[in-house]
């Protein structure tokens, strides 16, 4: 199997991307600060940068993460950021986890709702309900009701902390109300209760032929169960967790058990105005992958991945693919993964962008749409050029974040005082910086960026065989404007800085990807180029610019990664910056006096060393070397009654950390796990809980050098770089020709027309919009995507109908989740 491919089971992955656009007419209706934040239940995973002083802030955000566990609500929520009080939420927009295929891939305006805290519920309730009838003494029959609340799963943190649940369970009718309260379980959100209670449901009758052993319709009718969760407050007010309701009647003689999701209070909400609070533009993709075996794919990953060979190019499964999704991004995504897992990128990209070079007129709008060639080298990119990111520009992105200087020049932007001559050589000198680090750069750029940049350079030269400066402006068109500039403006996306800039280095951020841009864009700075600028401030600025020897850097540079000669490598290569931010850790006891207590921590990760900080860039506190870390695993929420927890197991004590949510949790996870999987003493078992007070909490042994009692989790893949499941790649194209197998057969259909009828088109049909350059071909192609995608969906029906009938579900008011125990 090849590395990163999955193993043998069928695994359910999840995965969410989109966009936060913008908000209109927030509340209060004044000027504020306002930020959104992206929750899964009540877990906050996401957020966005300060927009200042505005009542329709435009955040214009991206998001791609795993989610990485169980949710019942994606909700997103507006905050009026507060510098002495506590954050406002103004108002948020909730989604159901089974509704989201709704909005897929569209983009919508959600109006927002109010935030209750009735309504903010997330978890779930196991329960075994059970109706006895029993025959007293005197031979009466009496009805009874046995309730077992067994225990609670993901429960939210209260204050950023583990809750202290407890459950009420109630017996609820017209006329009666009998609760009885379980005990509270301390520091935890997911208490084991095991309590049972007993309620009376009828009243002793006599015993009769007709009554033996009946239940008596008109109380059963009338009753549910109710239990309760709630947060308890010691001293102040408990807080409602959240509840489920079951009818008596459902239960009849049966022995009824279940998980059941925790829902809102049915009166949350209802009291107050929706349709004053503002809306929310957004942009939702969530996909549920439901990955087979690896070997159930064979036939579909060959397919595509011999896409590249197919003449013409429009003819391959790979390109259908992109013909037939509405939105090319959806299906460059998984296909540019699953081709550079198998090193089959860069001869897919030569040909569709020789395909994409026919239809291009003229030399200087070469690659400047957004065509499937454009999309999957900007995807390629984004893939391979993480490290080649961070080893060019986050020095200089540092310095401008942590040591800004005003280089605002719009005068119309100019605030009092300002001086717009110091201001154009503070942005001059750092235009020059980023622009130096640029080129001379070439040397770290991949090697698989560069043999995508000769293909495009050698292909353009050859569509426009008069224009010299064409080969160059290929390569520049994506290096400089679609790649730097991009991450420039926005470093936290790129992962260049942990936190989103202020307003002032976010304003100067782009002023110098303008810069940037222009200075890359081959030719830019001939006098004809500077008149077509918008911005009559930067065509001034750009004079300064004039010089031969840019032209010349930019030209040897391009030279430079767009060739296919090996690269020497350099001197002692820097450590590159791999993830940084602020976690939790535990005290690891080096000292005798030291406290075993949690601490907050600034944690920095490279490709030589793990360490912790007071604050950021501080000396560190504690250095881990790469080559020391043992192994990374989960660690389990019961050793300290906290979520999110994980342990880096090296020469010394396990280093215990606390991420800031499970998103966090797995990321770092993942980066510390591809780090070190060279690493020749990596541990084969570990202890998944902590040894406190003398004992694995796990397995029970006294000796703290005993050897794990599980087997370490982590397989990770070989190449670090491009760390890719391939088998979840294929599952996700399978899915997008399955949602779009009306226009395969639409595709299908038009060839059929154009291999019976050769004349001219007169007319726009069908399959006008259809790249068809061989009808021949085409059919073929779709004719073996169409026999694979039924044998797929045969074995995606069996997974299915197996993974039903193992569910037990509870009444329609109250879906459940889990198996029978």
């Amino acid at each position: 199997m090849a590395a990163g491919d999955g193993g043998d089971e069928v695994r359910v992955l999840q995965n969410l991307r989109g966009k936060i656009y913008d908000a209109k007419h927030l509340v209060p209706n004044k000027m504020r600060d306002f930020f959104c934040t992206i929750n899964l239940d009540q877990e906050e995973v996401f957020r966005t940068q300060v927009v200042e002083k505005s009542l329709s802030p435009y955040f214009g955000e991206e998001f791609y993460f795993e989610i990485p566990r169980t949710f019942q609500w994606l909700s997103f929520y507006i905050y009026d950021k507060s510098v002495l009080q506590k954050d406002l939420r103004i108002g948020k927009v909730s989604i159901k986890k089974e509704d989201l295929c709704n909005y897929t891939g569209k983009e919508n305006w959600f109006m927002l709702q109010p935030v209750d805290s009735n309504s903010e519920v997330q978890g779930k309730v196991h329960l075994e309900l059970k109706l006895n009838e029993l025959i007293t003494d005197n031979g009466s029959v009496c009805q009874q009701l046995v309730v077992h609340i067994k225990e609670c799963h993901g429960l939210p943190l209260i204050n950023g902390q583990n809750c202290d649940p407890y459950a009420t369970v109630s017996l609820v009718g017209p006329s009666r109300n009998d609760q009885k309260k379980t005990k509270v379980k301390k520091k935890t959100s997911n208490p084991q209760f095991n309590e049972t209670f007993y309620f009376e449901v009828t009243r002793s009758s006599s015993y009769t032929k007709k009554s033996q052993f009946q239940v008596e319709e008109e109380d059963i009718e009338k009753l549910e169960v109710r239990v309760d969760l709630w947060n308890n407050g010691n001293l102040v007010q408990d807080i409602f967790l959240g509840e489920i309701k079951v009818p008596v009647k459902v239960l009849r003689n049966d022995s009824f058990q279940a998980w059941y999701l925790l829902q809102p209070r049915e009166n949350g909400n209802k009291s107050s105005k929706t349709d004053d609070l503002g809306s929310l533009r957004l942009n939702i993709c969530y996909t549920e992958d439901c990955v087979l075996p690896s070997e159930y794919y064979t036939s579909l990953r060959n397919l595509l991945l011999k896409s590249s060979d197919v003449q013409p190019i429009s003819a391959s499964a790979a390109y259908i693919l992109s013909e037939v999704c509405r939105d090319k991004y959806d299906a460059v995504l998984p296909l540019v993964r699953l081709l550079l897992h198998h090193h089959k990128l860069v001869p897919f990209v030569a040909a569709v962008a020789e395909l994409d070079l026919k239809d291009t007129q003229e030399a200087n709008t070469i690659f400047r749409g957004n065509s499937l060639a454009t999309r999957c080298v900007d995807e390629m990119m984004k893939i391979v050029g993480k490290h080649y990111l961070k080893v060019t520009l986050k020095p200089v992105i540092d310095e401008i974040c942590e040591s800004p200087k005003p280089c605002e020049i719009d005068p119309i932007k100019l605030k009092e005082g300002d001086n717009v001559e110091i201001n154009m050589e503070n942005l001059r000198y750092y235009v020059d910086k980023v622009f130096r680090e640029i080129v001379r750069s070439s040397i770290s750029c991949p090697t698989l960026m560069c043999d995508v940049f000769y293909s495009l350079r050698h292909l353009a030269a050859k569509r426009f065989p008069n224009d010299p400066h064409v080969q160059y402006s290929a390569v520049s068109s994506f290096v400089f404007l679609r790649f730097f500039a991009v991450a420039v403006v926005s470093p936290h996306t790129f992962h260049l800085r942990p936190h989103h800039p202020d307003a002032q280095t976010s304003r100067t951020l782009t002023l110098i990807s303008k810069a940037i841009q222009t200075l890359g864009s081959w030719g830019s700075l001939s006098k004809s180029k500077l008149s077509s600028f918008k911005e009559t401030f930067m065509c001034e600025f750009f004079k300064t610019f004039q010089e031969e020897k840019f032209t010349e850097s930019v030209k040897k540079f391009l030279d430079d990664v767009s060739s296919t000669e090996s690269k020497e490598p350099s001197g002692v290569s820097e450590p590159v910056h791999l993830k940084e931010g602020e976690m939790y850790k535990r005290a690891q006891g080096r000292t005798r006096i030291g406290k075993k207590n949690f601490k907050k921590r600034w944690f920095c990760l490279t490709s030589r060393e793990f360490t912790y900080h007071k604050q950021q860039d501080k000396e560190p506190i504690y250095t881990i070397p790469i080559k020391n870390i043992l192994a990374v695993e989960k660690l389990d929420e019961s050793s300290f009654n906290k979520k999110n927890m994980f342990q880096v197991l090296h020469g010394e004590k396990p280093l215990y950390i606390q991420a800031n949510n499970c998103v966090e949790a797995s990321e770092w996870i993942e980066a510390l796990c591809r780090v070190t999987r060279c690493n020749q003493k990596r541990l084969s078992f570990y202890h998944p809980s902590a040894f406190l007070n003398g004992s694995w909490l796990c397995c029970k042994a006294t000796a703290e050098s005993t050897e794990g009692c599980a087997r370490c989790t982590t397989d990770v893949p070989a190449d670090t770089q491009i760390e890719i499941d391939g088998d979840r790649e294929t599952e996700r194209i399978y899915s997008l020709f399955i949602i779009n197998r009306s226009k395969l057969q639409k595709l299908e259909e038009a060839c059929g027309s154009i291999a019976v009828y050769q004349g001219p088109r007169k007319e726009p049909d069908d399959y006008s919009n259809f790249t068809i350059e061989d009808s021949v071909a085409t059919f073929h192609t779709l004719q073996q995507i169409i026999d694979i995608l039924e044998q797929l969906s045969e074995s995606h029906e069996k997974y299915q109908k197996k993974r039903s009938s193992s569910a037990k579900y509870g009444s329609e008011e109250n879906p459940i989740v889990g198996k029978v125990s």
